[in-house]
């Protein structure tokens, strides 16, 4: 019995010490503006509420939806920023059931002005902050006034090389002269497989990182696949300590793309590994 009750208690001690990290982990976080979340692609395998249910598992809130995702959860359908009013509702109803925030929305590329203007009503009407995007050249202005109009930040994403905006000076490019509320959606293991340094490209982008897609890599090649953050090659103490110098506030995204029928484990251990960063921060 005594051995037992010594057991309960252990066990009582780690879950207290668990809780307390996790605490001053939130503090920490909320005193840099820092917000960590999952891009829903993580879990693309399965329904929006599914991912949502998976997120919760690994502690993490703020989400940042794909179109084309099947929502579920009893709603029919699937995530996109032509559903009508009514549906759009079901979809809040469900975040607020599952206790979880949509704060971004992407990577979404309308195609003509009349869908630009249409994703944008539809980011404010869901309470959506950022739009992640790939923007064509031709609507950059469009964009900028619509950022402006609705108060929504658009970050652009980086794909690979040969994408339009693989590198920092594509994105800088494309925001100058533009609205402060347009700027990057740091992947930073997409710079590495485009052979870049992701810490010298948030020093480019200084003042300009709205957003990030987080992931850490198991090599510096085209083929790297996502370990879980702090065990690859992706920098990822240094890329947070360039953060927090730059005074960046907003979203982390946790992008993992492996192991896409059971990455739980994966995603809940970096969450895990970038709540101890921030914490000694």
């Amino acid at each position: 019995m005594k051995k037992l009750r010594n057991a309960f208690m252990l066990a009582g001690g780690m879950a207290m010490a668990l809780l307390t990290q996790s605490a001053g982990a939130q503090a920490r976080a909320d005193a840099l503006g820092w917000k960590l979340g999952a891009q829903a692609w993580t879990f693309n395998h399965f329904t929006l509420a599914e991912a949502l249910e998976k997120m919760d598992s690994c502690g993490i809130q703020f989400v940042e939806a794909y179109p084309g995702q099947v929502i579920g959860g009893g709603i029919e359908g699937k995530m996109d920023y032509h559903m009508p009013p009514a549906k759009q509702e079901q979809v809040k109803s469900l975040f607020k059931k599952k206790h979880k925030v949509l704060m971004a929305f992407g990577v979404v590329v309308p195609d003509s002005e009349a869908d630009w203007r249409a994703l944008f009503d539809f980011a404010n009407r869901m309470g959506i902050q950022v739009i992640t995007s790939e923007p064509q050249a031709e609507y950059l202005d469009l964009i900028s006034s619509l950022c402006d109009q609705y108060n929504i930040k658009l970050a652009i994403h980086d794909h690979p090389n040969p994408s339009p905006y693989w590198s920092p000076e594509s994105v800088l490019k494309a925001v100058e002269g533009r609205s402060k509320l347009m700027g990057a959606c740091a992947d930073i293991g997409h710079w590495v497989r485009s052979g870049l340094d992701p810490v010298e490209c948030l020093k480019k982008l200084n003042g300009r990182v709205i957003s990030l897609h987080m992931k850490d890599l198991n090599n510096k090649t085209a083929d790297s696949h996502d370990l879980v953050w702090g065990n690859g090659v992706c920098q990822i103490s240094k890329v947070l300590e360039t953060l927090k110098n730059q005074k960046f506030k907003g979203l982390f995204s946790a992008e993992y793309e492996y192991k896409w029928d059971y990455n739980v484990p994966e995603v809940k251990a970096s969450a895990a590994f970038w709540r101890q960063m921030v914490t000694n921060l």
